[in-house]
């Protein structure tokens, strides 16, 4: 009886712990273009409204909105900002020179998570570059989660990478595009996605929490791992298959909706799935449950992809590679959960303590997100 004060003390500290994942990691979009002659290349910078109100402060009058004029009042301070955080060097045979930015235009744009501040810029190089260097360190001493996805264009090709905290720079071939490196560069990426994606993970639990129980007058064991894991390949394959899919048609731009909506319905999934542990409506082919709440999840995935606007083979790698990384990311899960979760069910510990007190946990910090999300709280 005195265990539950405990239990919920850990989901309060828990629901207060993960407070601050209640909305779409930070990302900018750094887009490089390679005129057919010149040294000068063309350069569009996206970064996010939210970001740049805790970086420089654009927000003056604290409103939770962020107006054109704010934006240009603070106009100064976010240029000395970005472009202190970028440097492109030119490569050619054995000459190497850093190029000089060059600002041009200041213009806003809406992206599927809120407004963006548009960055034109010119980059002056000494020669005609072969490749470009670019070394990244935005927003990184804010957010060390932070990523920049690179889209660089020439020749009439294009090649995608992104960088991050631990992969601040990179060298770029504007000659040959290294769609090897863009792959790997991708499926990194989702790898990370799956593992911060807090709430995609939580819900990938409440999938898991059951699969080694079965719900006959209250849990009881399955008899055996190998049934278990049926279990679990039957949900997480139809989980694949619905994330895949919306994913796909979201970059492509087939489905387009809000990230408020998105990101409030993955929270609801979060939350229905927890409270089927405790209260179980769908017993048996869970799998149902995990295809059509994956359908949601998919356009969260999409998020990080659909600004890039990629086209051809850039985007069919990007794809493939995010895509395979987020299922690397997830088999991870699978495999660390499983194994004890199948030696501990046939303990009361497991069903009595541990399902519901993780199902509670998880119901609580998904209540939580999808009031904060309803709401919108944070910059649009």
């Amino acid at each position: 009886m005195n265990r539950w004060p405990r239990i919920l003390a850990i989901i309060l500290l828990t629901v207060r712990a993960e407070a601050s994942q209640a909305h779409k990691p930070s990302d900018s979009y750094l887009t490089l273009t390679q005129p057919a002659q010149g040294a000068t290349l063309d350069g569009q910078w996206d970064i996010a409204l939210r970001d740049l109100d805790h970086a420089v402060g654009l927000d003056a009058n604290t409103d939770a909105a962020i107006t054109w004029g704010e934006l240009k009042l603070r106009r100064d301070a976010l240029l000395d900002y970005a472009f202190s955080r970028l440097t492109i060097e030119a490569l050619a045979r054995a000459e190497r020179e850093r190029c000089s930015l060059q600002f041009r235009e200041l213009l806003f744009d809406e992206h599927v998570d809120g407004g963006y501040a548009v960055v034109r810029f010119g980059i002056e190089c000494p020669f005609r570059p072969a490749q470009l260097v670019v070394y990244y360190n935005l927003l990184f001493d804010l957010d060390p989660n932070h990523r920049g996805l690179l889209d660089v264009r020439a020749g009439g090709a294009s090649q995608a990478l992104v960088l991050a905290q631990q992969h601040r720079t990179t060298t770029v071939n504007l000659q040959s595009p290294e769609r090897g490196a863009q792959l790997r560069a991708f499926l990194d990426e989702g790898i990370w996605h799956i593992w911060t994606g807090y709430d995609h993970v939580l819900f990938l639990l409440t999938l898991l929490l059951p699969a080694v129980v079965v719900y006959r007058n209250g849990w009881q064991p399955r008899a055996s791992l190998r049934e278990a894991m049926l279990d679990v390949l039957k949900v997480v394959t139809a989980f694949t298959v619905a994330h895949s899919l919306t994913l796909t048609l979201a970059v492509n731009g087939l489905v387009n909706l809000p990230s408020r909506l998105v990101e409030s319905g993955i929270a609801l999934t979060v939350l229905l799935g927890a409270l089927n542990n405790l209260f179980p409506v769908v017993r048996e082919h869970r799998w149902v449950v995990a295809f059509a709440f994956g359908l949601i999840h998919g356009l969260g995935f999409a998020s990080v992809l659909a600004d890039l606007g990629l086209q051809g083979w850039n985007l069919a790698l990007a794809l493939v590679g995010f895509n395979a990384g987020v299922e690397v990311g997830q088999l991870v899960i699978v495999l660390a959960f499983i194994p004890v979760a199948f030696g501990l069910r046939e303990t009361r510990f497991y069903r009595q303590t541990f399902m519901p007190g993780g199902a509670t946990a998880i119901g609580c910090i998904a209540l939580y997100w999808l009031a904060m999300r309803t709401m919108g709280a944070g910059l649009q």
